[in-house]
């Protein structure tokens, strides 16, 4: 069966493109036009993952993910943004967000993610038998575990992860992100920086770095934010 996937966005060409790309690629889409519309749909049917605009009249996509999460659903969710809001993103990061695109998007970042997000949730949790001991496979357990708030697990795979490749950017910025999910925001930029060190290039952990440093010097940003989770 296809992968359902539930768009939520108040713009009918925004939600027209992502249905295009989507529906091109073999995935089965359904849109919503409001936080509300959402919650319908989410009562009515199953979905793999949900693409929520965070400004939307009403009900934003914050208080609908929140909403989502108060129900008992850990249902994977990308949010899209046009905004530098530094603070609706901690919020969206401590209710098991970890993939952010900004608006305009292009249709191959949205397959990307989309592709990576499902693939990430295919599986259940591993548990790191000597076949699975591998870094890739703690890396995708630790984001999917950081998705359903499971931070205790998600940290003994990042672990073991860096245990494997002590000079993997992308865990060490993963690392990062799992502490300021827990607003534990010392100890997160001590690993975003100690990636930037491994990878002056590394692209998500300079922006992640940014986020932080506007957070607590300017309190929000007038720029549109792209939370680097890998």
């Amino acid at each position: 069966m296809n992968s359902r996937i539930l768009i939520v966005d108040d713009e009918p060409n925004v939600r027209l493109s992502y249905r295009v790309t989507l529906e091109t690629d073999g995935y089965a889409v359904q849109e919503a036009i409001s936080a509300a519309n959402a919650m319908e749909c989410l009562r009515s049917r199953k979905f793999e993952l949900a693409i929520l605009d965070m400004r939307m009249p009403g009900m934003d996509g914050l208080d609908l993910l929140a909403e989502i999460r108060h129900r008992g659903s850990t249902l994977p969710v990308i949010i899209v943004t046009a905004y530098g809001d530094i603070p609706y993103a901690v919020r969206a990061m401590q209710l098991g967000a970890i993939d952010f695109l900004q608006k305009p998007l292009t249709p191959q970042d949205l397959r990307k993610v989309v592709t990576e997000v499902l693939n990430r949730h295919a599986a259940q949790p591993v548990i790191p038998e000597p076949d699975l001991d591998r870094f890739e496979t703690h890396l995708t357990a630790a984001k999917r575990l950081m998705n359903l708030q499971e931070f205790g697990k998600a940290k003994e795979h990042l672990i073991r992860a860096l245990e494997i490749n002590t000079d993997s950017a992308e865990a060490f910025n993963l690392s990062g992100v799992l502490f300021e999910m827990q607003q534990d925001f010392d100890r997160a930029k001590t690993y975003y920086g100690q990636a930037i060190r491994i990878d002056r290039h590394y692209e998500p952990a300079q922006q992640n770095m940014r986020r932080i440093f506007e957070l607590f010097h300017f309190g929000s940003s007038d720029k549109p934010f792209h939370f680097g989770s890998t």
